[in-house]
């Protein structure tokens, strides 16, 4: 089974790694704009911002590995080097995990609690007709819907109102990224990437 020390190829770069391209695999830039590790008012862990960090080779270039144990998402952008960003994901007893594919992604996505929500959670009845997407909406800016043999699996890799739960086991089940880190992943991931979380 893949995790942490088999997804990471020694010692994680401590600083952002900017490189040129060579294959058409690989033809997205890994500068990681520094506004991404620069926002007001964010208080997470310094690890939980984006960087540039080596990991095997054998990782599809594109896909996205999410180690829940550490709350890190890996993007696989090229060859032996991953962007990895800090997530916060389900709390215990509502963890996804296994493998997906990116079956939708929506800018601003409008957000209706599950069922199994509102029976875990009542305060959540009041939105069961749905929230309109916006910067008010729980899904915050950006949403990359998981799906399995193409049905929607209801887990999200999405922004978030509460950024400060980066790097925590709270959510109910999908991985909750900064607004302005979920956007950067969402302009590199394509339709159809593999999504595997541990």
């Amino acid at each position: 089974m893949l995790d942490r020390r088999n997804l990471m190829l020694g010692a994680f770069a401590a600083t952002a790694v900017t490189a040129v391209p060579t294959s058409a695999m690989a033809m997205q830039s890994l500068t990681i704009d520094p506004s991404l590790t620069n926002l007001p008012g964010l208080k997470i862990a310094p690890e939980f911002y984006p960087v540039v960090v080596p990991v095997k080779r054998k990782f599809e270039v594109g896909s996205i590995h999410v180690i829940s144990s550490q709350h890190f998402l890996y993007y696989i952008a090229k060859p032996g080097r991953a962007i990895r960003y800090g997530v916060a994901v389900g709390r215990e007893g509502l963890q996804f995990r296994g493998a997906a594919n990116v079956g939708r992604k929506v800018e601003w996505p409008s957000w209706k609690p599950t069922p199994e929500m509102i029976a875990r959670n009542p305060s959540y009845a009041k939105y069961a007709d749905g929230v309109p997407g916006g910067p008010n909406n729980p899904l915050g800016a950006r949403a990359i819907y998981l799906y399995q043999n193409g049905r929607d699996t209801a887990i999200r890799i999405h922004g978030t109102i509460e950024p400060n739960s980066i790097g925590r086991s709270v959510s109910n089940g999908c991985m909750r990224m900064v607004n302005e880190h979920v956007t950067d992943l969402y302009t590199r991931v394509e339709l159809g990437a593999n999504v595997t979380v541990y």
